[in-house]
């Protein structure tokens, strides 16, 4: 099947274009992440802490939705297929942390270390993207129109942007984890 970034179009190199090309867009949010994880870091404020977090988590989930809707699908046989399962299965990683935040609060156990592994988890996961011969490098060998791409995702990340800031973030949903159901116990001491 052929992709929406590929339909109906000549086959041809992929185009670099000056920061405007669905890849530049995609690191553009690690780098807009990064930030506000760096940010939550420095905090020593609960209140400050709780708003980077929700920012971060909306981020996150406008990010990962715009990834799994048109991005991936979109270099699907561009990239090797272990690297993009595991796109999925890391994305998944940080919902189910992305999901404990948007229930809890800077007060509760383990909220900061929920953080900071969700920072660690995104760290790696935008290190396999980026890196030589990564996802994205990848894609860029391959016959995709970046630029239709990329206006395909500004779209749907403006409306994404504004159903979730007027409605909140929604419950992340995975596509790649059953939802098992764990037992929680106090940690030992």
């Amino acid at each position: 099947m052929e992709s929406p970034a590929r339909r109906g179009r000549p086959h041809r190199k992929a185009r670099r274009t000056l920061g405007t090309d669905a890849i530049a867009l995609l690191k553009a949010d690690h780098r807009k992440v990064e930030g506000l994880f760096k940010r939550y870091e420095k905090s020593k404020s609960k209140s400050v802490k709780a708003k980077l977090a929700q920012q971060i988590c909306l981020e996150l989930s406008i990010h990962t939705t715009i990834e799994e809707e048109l991005f991936y699908p979109g270099v699907q046989g561009a990239v090797d297929e272990d690297i993009y399962d595991e796109a999925y299965v890391e994305h998944d990683g940080a919902k189910v942390l992305i999901a404990e935040l948007l229930k809890g609060t800077p007060e509760d156990d383990f909220y900061d270390a929920k953080v900071t592994v969700l920072s660690e988890m995104i760290k790696h996961h935008v290190k396999e993207e980026e890196q030589p011969g990564g996802l994205f490098a990848q894609a860029r060998n391959d016959h995709i129109d970046f630029d239709d791409l990329a206006r395909q995702m500004k779209a749907r990340k403006a409306d994404l942007v504004e159903k979730m800031k007027s409605a909140g973030v929604p419950p992340p949903a995975t596509r790649s984890m059953k939802g098992v159901e764990l037992e929680r116990k106090k940690p030992v001491a």
